[in-house]
């Protein structure tokens, strides 16, 4: 029996539901379920910064106060307040009606999957790249290219030798997912004036973007070419995933057809939830709650480097030091496998992701079998502590080293 047959039933999968994989990470994250794990694996923000209480308040006042309205079917863009306040919180001028609201980012990238792709479409994406993108991209059978990329992002080079007949660039610029890294400014107006000249769309998702520990990031490469690119945003990391709010912003032209497919995934995103997100976002909360979400993510991010100093000293791993958001990004001594350390790993009561699931194309590359991506958010200074400790007896180990 093939892999993605059905036993014995009359249904027949279609050719797109057999490009669709379970994400390695979910598969990881129910190793991470087991008793006494410490987990770096998951991209999940620290519970501790969700607003509950505002939530709460939030949620008596909108039954209060217009809850037939927040329990009824809803315009499929998105509640209108909602949206004029995202569009006055961009960097760059926005209509309102540019704006759409979806249930989560992560629908973001479906509907620009199904809007723009094609089977044997050209999609061009960094080196590594977000795993969730490559997921919403698959079902639509596009061919997926890896521009190489260095600290700073995407290279120039690669990208004008990578861009003929390419749909779109899609790009996380700050504080990326896995590796943590930003685009620095000069990056950014080099790949937007060559997406500019080429006449390649551009597709900008900003997950992370709020969570600055020193300085904000440079302006959106949206802001500099609107006509070109499409915006995501998200709810999840400064307000509650369980939300299920992101936003995208569109070109005037090219925002129907996405409303269209919104329309027919799911007729619109939660409009109670939309109305709660509205009231509590309300006056300067985000000032005043963004800056603790940095304080502690900072702290935590300080945790890591300081047991990966002490723990892996002398042992040839490879780590850089993210200027916000979530995540680190690791490399093992050359010949080492981030996929083999990995079940040594959770033998010692730690978890981490295995960095070849975020390459288009090349996993099996040797360079892509020895990276790893460390969550840093949701463990505590002690956690990281034992985790990186346990994390560096497993390294030895793998090494032969007692």
């Amino acid at each position: 029996m093939k892999p993605n047959d059905l036993p014995a039933t009359p249904w027949v999968l279609a050719r797109r539901a057999q490009r669709m994989n379970p994400s390695v990470i979910r598969e990881i994250l129910k190793v991470t379920e087991r008793p006494g794990i410490i987990s770096f694996a998951g991209g999940l923000p620290s519970p501790s910064t969700f607003p509950v209480d505002e939530f709460a308040a939030a949620s008596a006042q909108v039954l209060a106060q217009d809850g037939p309205a927040a329990l009824q079917y809803a315009a499929s863009e998105g509640f209108a307040p909602l949206r004029e306040r995202i569009a006055a919180g961009l960097p760059w001028p926005v209509d309102p009606d540019q704006v759409l609201i979806t249930t989560g980012s992560q629908q973001g990238l479906d509907l620009v999957g199904k809007v723009l792709l094609d089977a044997g479409s050209r999609v061009l994406v960094e080196t590594p790249t977000y795993l969730g993108a490559l997921q919403a991209f698959a079902p639509m059978e596009p061919e997926v290219v890896g521009v190489a990329s260095d600290d700073a992002g995407v290279l120039p080079d690669d990208l004008e030798r990578q861009a003929a007949g390419a749909r779109f660039l899609y790009l996380l610029p700050n504080f990326q997912n896995p590796t943590g890294r930003t685009m620095t400014e000069a990056r950014r107006a080099q790949v937007s004036a060559a997406a500019a000249r080429l006449g390649l769309p551009i597709v900008e998702d900003n997950p992370y973007g709020d969570l600055w520990f020193d300085q904000a990031p440079p302006r959106p490469l949206t802001a500099r070419h609107p006509d070109g690119c499409i915006y995501l945003g998200s709810f999840s990391k400064v307000l509650a995933p369980g939300l299920r709010l992101g936003f995208l912003v569109a070109p005037p032209a090219l925002y129907p057809k996405l409303l269209q497919a919104k329309q027919a995934a799911d007729l619109h995103s939660p409009s109670f939830n939309q109305r709660m997100a509205h009231r509590v976002i309300a006056g300067d909360f985000l000032d005043r709650h963004v800056p603790r979400i940095r304080a502690l993510y900072r702290s935590q991010r300080d945790a890591m480097l300081a047991a990966l100093a002490r723990d892996m000293a002398g042992l040839g791993v490879e780590w850089n030091a993210p200027d916000g958001g979530m995540f680190l990004w690791a490399r093992l001594p050359r010949g080492m496998n981030a996929l083999d350390l990995l079940p040594q790993a959770v033998e010692r009561g730690v978890a981490f992701v295995p960095g070849a699931a975020f390459y288009a194309g090349a996993g099996d590359d040797p360079e892509a079998l020895r990276t790893l991506r460390l969550s840093f958010v949701t463990a505590t200074a002690a956690q990281i502590d034992t985790g990186i400790a346990a994390l560096a007896q497993a390294v030895r180990a793998a090494q032969g080293r007692p």
